[in-house]
């Protein structure tokens, strides 16, 4: 299988762990991904806040490079998704639109190609090919997988059930771990807010923490850098405020699939989390 691969803004930064476990895990299950040349902003996570047609803009100029590498394209990162998966469903609806905002960028989309999260690409692997490559069982984690808010809505480009979603859940059982059943999977970490206005943020944060370790859960699962940036540094702070004492490490679902493939983990960059995932590492070996 081969992919454009847009990585985004956050996984050159301070997502840095996504990109290198993402890399590492599709190339050890043949999956080869082609980064899209010249990328730039897609406009997540403030674009569509300014102007409707700037948020369609910023998207439509990466995915016509994309289309010109022939490829379907796939983007790690939740918000990138949702904001190239938007674009791309809006602009296909509209061809008028489409011509107005193929104006705007001088490089024509045609609405050839498909926007895929890179949970569908790994997933689509296949569970059993998932699971004949695993040496290394994720036996002793019990993980709370979290999707936030981006992956699930809105309908026209949820990759799974809003409420319910399970395809991290898969992912990770495939790999050996337990998963729990808990309320906050799809509930919003504040994104962006934690920057803008943490107090607002910083109790969103807590809501989630406060369900993952009242199910049980070890640690965390996600599939976006906002949400691992807020779970994960703020994670101190929650528990400074608020007299807690959280310690749960969260992980980027590639990241726990490279451990139980046995891939090194300094190319999955296990050791640049706030919170340290040494412990909870240690009951895997």
């Amino acid at each position: 299988m081969k992919f454009a691969y847009y990585p985004g803004c956050s996984l050159e930064t301070s997502g840095k762990e996504y990109d290198l476990s993402t890399r590492a895990v599709s190339k050890h299950l043949g999956i080869e991904l082609k980064e899209v040349p010249d990328w730039s902003c897609c406009g997540a996570t403030a674009g569509h806040s300014t102007s409707h047609l700037l948020a369609l803009a910023l998207p439509a100029r990466n995915l016509a490079l994309a289309e010109k590498t022939g490829l379907d394209v796939t983007a790690p990162c939740a918000a990138c998704y949702q904001r190239l998966a938007l674009a791309c469903h809006e602009l296909n609806q509209n061809p008028q639109l489409r011509e107005k905002v193929n104006e705007i960028t001088e490089r024509p989309f045609h609405g050839k190609i498909k926007v895929l999260s890179i949970l569908e690409v790994i997933s689509s692997v296949g569970l059993e090919q998932i699971r004949a490559q695993v040496v290394k069982p994720l036996k002793g984690l019990k993980i709370a997988a979290y999707y936030g808010c981006l992956l699930v809505r809105p309908r026209a480009i949820q990759i799974d059930d809003p409420e319910n979603p399970q395809i991290i859940e898969q992912i990770m059982q495939a790999a050996g771990a337990d998963t729990v059943d808990w309320p906050h999977k799809t509930e919003c970490c504040g994104a962006s807010l934690a920057i803008s206005n943490e107090e607002v943020a910083i109790p969103m944060v807590s809501r989630i923490l406060k369900a993952a370790a009242l199910s049980g859960a070890n640690c965390l699962v996600c599939a976006c850098p906002l949400c691992h940036f807020n779970l994960d540094m703020r994670q101190l702070k929650v528990n400074r405020l608020q007299g807690t004492n959280y310690h749960l490490p969260v992980f980027y679902f590639t990241q726990l699939l490279g451990v139980a493939m046995g891939l090194n983990p300094q190319d999955l960059s296990l050791h640049t989390h706030f919170v340290d995932t040494g412990q909870v590492l240690k009951l895997v070996g």
